[in-house]
């Protein structure tokens, strides 16, 4: 029990929890009314995006060691409580196991995971080490979530049952609000992490700027992009000869998110590391729920 304990906080569950969320409703949106009729599929799709996951946010303990005994010392390796070769075959064993999988399921979802491992080990390690500065740290984190899963996964999945490569108009809504999402969490996890950040000279907006500036820029990003995705839906949700279930779950769901989204914004004081951390858990909230949202309106 005390390994699976050591295991699950090795893989992040927050990150874990994000990517199942996320391929469960890509493939809920893509099977429509056969959504039983391709479980296999569904089963070898989460396992290599928790595979995947798992290699990327290893390969940053492994390099990040000193780093997190600053910023997170309750993670496994920084708390001593796994090695650095057990993590590193925890690590390396799933991204075989990701990589075996992706093959079989489809050549091209096998080059999607190759290009996401390849980014995820370029963000942590040198010589590229892209999270040394804010661009490009935001660069990769928002290609591989917003564009290689939800952009690249969908098709290769819906070509696989579909046979067709064309994206959903809510597919693109989410694949855009996804982006931006991601753009934020990659500057909203340094607010936590100045300390370490700094030591180590990882310019992030936090330092190199400030810690409220970020906030500010990144809050009205996040406000923007749900208002856009609700004028987007504006149309169709008032409709009453057009309206479906769907419309008008993505249109009052998002409207409901907003203004949880804008409570939970005035409950950050930047000037308390332990109200910084809360906020940002509270901001992977969001993150879920917006998938859940189109999960709720296509399992209907």
């Amino acid at each position: 029990m005390k390994t699976i304990k050591i295991i699950w906080a090795f893989s992040r569950p927050h990150t874990v929890i994000g990517s199942v969320i996320s391929i469960f409703t890509l493939y809920v949106i893509m099977s429509g009314n056969a959504k039983l009729e391709h479980l296999p599929i569904l089963f070898m799709a989460l396992l290599i995006g928790v595979c995947t996951n798992i290699f990327i946010v290893g390969i940053n303990q492994i390099a990040d060691v000193n780093i997190d005994k600053i910023n997170k010392p309750y993670l496994p390796i920084a708390a001593g409580a796994l090695s650095i070769k057990k993590a590193k075959i925890i690590t390396y064993g799933s991204l075989l196991l990701s990589l075996s999988v992706a093959l079989y399921l489809s050549p091209y979802l096998f080059l999607i995971i190759v290009l996401s491992t390849a980014i995820g080990w370029a963000y942590s390690m040198p010589p590229l080490y892209l999270k040394q500065h804010h661009f490009t740290a935001a660069l990769a984190i928002t290609f591989v979530r917003g564009v290689l899963i939800n952009v690249g996964g969908f098709m290769v999945l819906n070509y696989i049952v579909n046979k067709t490569i064309n994206l959903p108009d809510d597919i693109k809504i989410l694949s855009a609000f996804i982006i931006v999402f991601s753009v934020v969490i990659s500057w909203f996890k340094d607010l936590p992490d100045m300390k370490g950040d700094s030591i180590y000279q990882i310019k992030t907006l936090a330092i190199l700027y400030s810690p409220k500036s970020v906030f500010i820029t990144g809050t009205f990003l996040i406000t923007l992009t749900y208002l856009i995705t609700i004028f987007l839906k504006y149309p169709y949700a008032i409709n009453s000869t057009t309206s479906s279930f769907q419309d008008m779950v993505l249109f009052y769901g998002n409207i409901l998110l907003l203004l949880l989204f804008v409570i939970n914004s005035f409950t950050i004081n930047l000037a308390e590391h332990q109200s910084v951390k809360k906020f940002y858990k509270r901001f992977w909230w969001f993150f879920f729920a917006e998938y859940m949202l189109y999960l709720i309106a296509y399992l209907s």
